[in-house]
């Protein structure tokens, strides 16, 4: 145990002012949000065709593309980090900035006609780049609960972390949707040459243990299609930016997992890096992995170079759509990114065929 958490459990699980500020998280309890929609439940029982996602959303900016979500014809919506930006250990600015969020018009024409799902990355998790090393990971993970409003009775309330597993559909045609925490268990990346460099110590993870073996499990269920939904890049090469390709043992272990288990179907669908792309990485026992980045919501940046990548990167404004042709023979799979207004930017299909043992 080091220093800082030894003064973190005897001060209570608050650090308080001459440190950080004091955050008073033993009152979260008697704080509420702002505004609180009403979220349109999840029917586990539904067919899944059209999944929508989306990352990086700033709650101090216009958000109009999640109107055009709304809109779109999603069965369901997944919001993969970076849903509101805290960067803070104080309690308050945790339930004002996600207030704000709930508070904008197009945020709650989408929760109230879509089922919504979520993960976090490391701005609505509490600090830039933040791994296992941050201090306040289950009090964060506490507002995270309620303001997503986890029904009673979710397994995420049984372990550390936010990661879970949801069954869709019926047997023919079920998708599993595979929810990964990418923080709560995340070893400190190493540094250098102005960025993050790769590091092969077998001793770090990006899941942690407790992760991992839950993970085994449940790629070892039956399902068509399992959507992997992971906050940072997974088919990547490296390029010095929060990403799978800083732990590389980790990247083929996935790999690996996926091959020892024999899970067909497997797709990612990730965020983070403020622009939207398709990348297909072939790694050795296992065939082509997909990963459909979608990002940002409102933060956008210049794309960065990759040799997976397929197409474009779309750097704007914009959410991604995942839909699956059940009635195809074989089932294909398409992969599309839409603007502000609604209009596709890019379009890429790929069969099930090719994603399957």
């Amino acid at each position: 145990m080091n220093a800082m958490h030894l003064l973190k459990l005897l001060l209570g699980g608050c650090l308080c002012t001459f440190m950080v500020g004091c955050c008073d998280w033993d009152d979260r309890f008697d704080k509420e949000f702002e505004c609180v929609p009403a979220f349109k439940a999840v029917d586990t029982t539904r067919v899944l065709s059209v999944i929508a996602f989306g990352s990086c959303g700033h709650q101090d900016e216009h958000q109009p593309i999640l109107g055009d979500a709304a809109q779109s014809g999603a069965d369901l919506f997944v919001f993969l980090g970076d849903n509101v930006y805290v960067d803070s250990e104080d309690c308050d600015v945790f339930f004002e900035e996600y207030s704000k969020l709930a508070c904008k018009p197009p945020f709650v024409r989408l929760v109230t006609t879509v089922p919504t799902v979520a993960v976090w990355d490391d701005h609505d998790y509490g600090e830039n780049d933040a791994g296992k090393d941050y201090l306040l990971s289950n009090e964060s993970k506490d507002v995270f609960m309620r303001f997503w409003q986890e029904p009673v009775g979710s397994s995420r309330f049984d372990h550390a972390g936010i990661y879970h597993s949801m069954m869709f559909g019926d047997t023919a045609k079920r998708v599993q949707l595979i929810l990964l925490d990418m923080r709560t268990f995340r070893s400190p990346l190493s540094s250098g040459n102005g960025g993050y460099v790769p590091d092969s110590d077998p001793g770090r993870s990006f899941l942690g243990a407790q992760q991992w073996a839950w993970l085994q499990e449940q790629l070892r269920l039956p399902a068509k299609v399992r959507v992997i939904a992971s906050s940072t890049q997974f088919a990547i090469e490296h390029n010095g930016w929060e990403a799978w390709a800083n732990l590389p043992l980790e990247q083929q272990r996935m790999a690996d997992l996926i091959a020892e288990t024999g899970a067909n179907g497997v797709v990612f669908i990730t965020g983070d890096v403020h622009y939207s792309e398709l990348r297909r990485q072939v790694f050795a026992n296992c065939y082509p992995l997909y990963d459909c980045t979608a990002s940002g919501l409102t933060e956008l940046d210049e794309p960065v170079d990759n040799q997976f990548r397929i197409g474009a990167a779309i750097a704007e404004r914009n959410f991604g759509k995942l839909t699956i042709d059940w009635q195809a023979a074989p089932v294909q799979l398409t992969y599309s990114v839409h603007a502000v207004g609604g209009g596709q930017r890019f379009s890429h299909t790929f069969s099930l065929d090719e994603i399957s043992f």
